[in-house]
């Protein structure tokens, strides 16, 4: 069987609010707080800024350990970190 790739149309927003609906509450505030670091992250880049790298670092680890135990493909990558993957 041959396999069709994904499709490139965009998916309007209430679909995706819909979808996001059906996680558990838990899940929805470990994905928000992720996104959240990750933007903090990218406001860290100084090397005075260490300290608060390290605290968005943990938070995004506590995140991850809740997505990863819900779904593995929900887990906060370097590609989700704007600004840090140029």
């Amino acid at each position: 069987m041959i396999a069709r790739p994904p499709s490139t149309v965009p998916v309007p927003d209430a679909v995706v609010d819909l979808a996001g609906l059906q996680l558990p509450e838990r899940v929805r505030k470990a994905r928000k707080q992720a996104w959240e670091s990750c933007v903090r992250l990218s406001l860290c880049r100084l090397p005075r800024y260490e300290e608060g790298r390290q605290y968005a670092l943990a938070e995004i680890a506590a995140a991850n350990k809740v997505l990863a135990a819900h779904n593995p493909g929900l887990v906060a990558s370097w590609g989700d970190m704007p600004g840090l993957n140029r």
